[in-house]
């Protein structure tokens, strides 16, 4: 259904179709620096109309002293087209981690204006680094399943051993007896829990529909631990069923809203939770060996307004044992991470002071690729390759 407004504008010539139809942001600037035309992508960039980005100058958009602005002078005054990469052009406003590549070149039918394509590298280099932890923990985990049951065989003869002194122990040495008791409990159970991560027995998927499981883990959350969180929710109805097992998604979003209604805990009723789905059809992840690219093209965000992720945890957020509370285990977001990786989908995290954003990509369901999760030819290795189209 289309808009009053989309009635209003005037239809597109096919040179304004063919700029909106790119993934990518495009801006032209004029000799004084001003704005004179964006498309669809640079909207979405910036995060304003292109009637208002004309009245823009390109400086009051970048970052003071960004490198775009020495660029674009240089390609005037060299006549030639210039690219730049890795250059931050994030602000407050836009977000605080916007890494693009700079294509910039002089129009030759309009002298003095500049054609600015970015490139975005943002989604492509958080999915290469988070395969390359995937393999790293891999390792881990092979280690870790290797002592399991190394550590679970003295710790049960450390607890016998305590259960049988506690028999004949003073009232304050059955304080220490307990105390050894509990802490081997303890130990077993942080065993148990790093024992599931080698678990490489293939995931039982199928179509699943992400809203079904969406409220379901909202109705859990309202009813217990995010009781007086409110909660926003900007769904597309249209999404295509997701591929995958919906236990194992309920278990990876229940710990995503458990995580952000912590965060949010201090705000009192001022603490928000966010729940979005989105068709994103430019993400696909490149497989060694296959000429075939697996498409990533369903986008779940859990969001919140609280306090952040300090930023030096953020490269190594899903490693286990790393975590921001004070008592946690740090195993609840790699076992998401695992979860995820398994159905050979990419979580990745932004964040910011008062908006934290984790985002799952997953592939959508169909017969077609049914078949080849039944063929064992669908999941992504650790040495996939990730892209953004």
């Amino acid at each position: 259904m289309t808009s009053a407004a989309e009635h209003r504008r005037p239809p597109l010539s096919d040179s304004d179709a063919i700029l909106n139809a790119l993934p990518n942001p495009v801006l032209l600037v004029a000799p004084d620096g001003k704005i004179v035309d964006a498309n669809m992508a640079a909207e979405s960039f910036f995060e304003i109309s292109t009637q208002f980005l004309r009245r823009q100058s390109l400086k009051e958009l970048v970052p003071f002293g960004s490198p775009l602005l020495a660029l674009i002078d240089q390609v005037r005054s060299i006549g030639s087209p210039v690219n730049e990469y890795k250059v931050d052009l994030g602000t407050p406003r836009i977000g605080g981690d916007r890494q693009v590549d700079l294509h910039v070149a002089p129009l030759t039918e309009r002298p003095g204006h500049i054609v600015v394509m970015l490139q975005e590298r943002t989604i492509a280099d958080k999915m290469d680094r988070q395969l390359t932890h995937r393999s790293a923990a891999r390792s881990v985990i092979a280690l870790a399943a290797m002592l399991a049951h190394e550590i679970k065989n003295p710790l049960s003869g450390i607890r016998g051993a305590a259960q049988l002194l506690e028999q004949a122990a003073s009232s304050e040495d059955r304080m220490l007896t307990r105390l050894i008791c509990d802490e081997a409990d303890r130990i077993v159970t942080l065993v148990d829990r790093m024992e599931v991560f080698g678990d490489d027995r293939p995931v039982v998927r199928g179509p699943v529909n992400i809203h079904s499981v969406l409220d379901h883990v909202k109705r859990l959350a309202q009813s217990g631990f995010a009781r007086n969180v409110r909660f926003v929710e900007d769904y597309d109805p249209s999404l295509p069923p997701v591929l995958a097992n919906q236990d194992q998604l309920i278990q990876v979003f229940l710990n995503l809203v458990k995580n952000a209604a912590e965060a949010v805990v201090d705000l009192g009723s001022d603490g928000e939770i966010q729940l979005t789905t989105a068709f994103r059809p430019g993400v696909r992840l490149s497989i060694p060996g296959k000429k075939s690219r697996v498409s990533l093209p369903l986008e779940f965000c859990v969001k919140d307004n609280g306090p952040g992720v300090p930023e030096d945890l953020l490269p190594n957020l899903f490693d286990p044992f790393v975590t921001t509370k004070p008592t946690g285990s740090g195993l609840g977001l790699a076992l998401v991470a695992k979860i995820v990786g398994d159905h050979g989908g990419i979580i990745e995290c932004e964040s910011q002071p008062r908006k934290t954003v984790f985002r799952v990509l997953l592939p959508m369901f169909s017969t077609a690729r049914k078949l080849e999760q039944s063929n064992g030819d669908d999941v992504p290795g650790p040495s996939s390759l990730a892209s953004q189209d």
